[in-house]
């Protein structure tokens, strides 16, 4: 294995433990007022499917690796683990401040501003298509809670609604790992050159995956369980079953988008078919707030030392 290659390993690995830091919480988070999925079995489910999932359908990956830009390319490695480091870099210190936000738009604007700064080619129609759906995801997530919250209060029982729990964080947890988590393994793709799905990367990816949660749950699930809204178990179903919907419909398509904003959109269209006072808009700003820092910044960033490295490797190769 060359040494880029063994460097984005690495860096594929802590990207994933990063993800179960950033994503892992929010998924769990809808549904900390529900006894019916325990956090450790809700660990064990998330890793699970992951692990298995990739191994069947992995189109999301490929727009990762293929349809962004052309990262195959001679110094296409090197280009991504600068996006990876610059996307968690950001990411890292929005979760500290409690702001769980967007890996996918981090990874995304990394990869163009990488890209760019070593000269590869970045195709602006696919930039511009997953930013779209990833605007898209949470408006389609709130409307379809908005819906949902109704008709679960009008025809569900206390019973009744711990059975929708378990549906609702198994499509959502599907969605995740068809969407989502794919951005883990697209790191592993670029890093080794192929184009399918190994099981050894991803167990690898799920297991480092679920380390992450066990560490990031406090943080984000408080985040978006009692900050956004004052949150009912009403809610937090809706919000699962919306943003599954929501987020696997975008991978059907191929589109990355993030589960996060599509759960803390599902949360916000909950709360509204209730009454907006319900919403914590402040909260909910502030969160906005941070998705919309992620992408500039990881781009801008991506793009500084993808210049300097490569300005320092012709220095030293002149």
């Amino acid at each position: 294995m060359s040494l880029d290659a063994f460097a984005l390993v690495v860096v594929a690995g802590l990207f994933a433990v990063v993800a179960g830091i950033n994503d892992g919480g929010a998924l769990l988070a809808t549904g900390l007022k529900l006894p019916a999925v325990r956090p450790v079995t809700g660990i064990v489910v998330l890793a699970g499917f992951v692990a298995v999932v990739p191994l069947v359908t992995h189109q999301v990956a490929l727009t990762f690796v293929t349809r962004l830009g052309s990262f195959q390319e001679p110094g296409g490695r090197i280009a991504t683990v600068i996006a990876v480091v610059s996307a968690l870099a950001v990411v890292s210190v929005l979760s500290a401040k409690g702001r769980p936000t967007s890996l996918t738009l981090a990874v995304v604007g990394g990869l163009t501003g990488a890209g760019l700064g070593w000269g590869l080619r970045v195709s602006p129609e696919w930039v511009a298509l997953v930013l779209a759906f990833g605007l898209a995801a949470p408006f389609a997530g709130g409307l379809l809670a908005w819906v949902l919250i109704r008709v679960l209060v009008a025809t569900t029982t206390a019973r009744g609604l711990a059975r929708w729990h378990w549906a609702g964080f198994l499509l959502q947890t599907l969605a995740y790992a068809a969407n989502d988590a794919q951005k883990m393994l697209a790191v592993f793709m670029i890093a080794l050159g192929f184009t399918g799905a190994p099981p050894q990367y991803t167990t690898l990816a799920a297991v480092l995956f679920a380390f992450g949660i066990l560490y990031g749950l406090p943080k984000a699930g408080r985040t978006l369980s009692r900050e956004i809204i004052v949150s009912r178990p009403p809610h937090g179903v809706a919000a699962e079953l919306a943003s599954g919907a929501a987020v696997i419909g975008c991978a059907a398509a191929g589109m990355p988008v993030s589960m996060t904003q599509a759960i803390a959109g599902g949360l916000i269209g909950a709360g509204v078919a209730q009454g907006g006072g319900r919403v914590r808009w402040y909260a909910a700003g502030r969160i906005a707030a941070a998705w919309l820092l992620t992408l500039p910044a990881s781009g801008l960033l991506g793009w500084g030392v993808a210049l300097l490295v490569k300005g320092f490797a012709s220095v030293r190769l002149s």
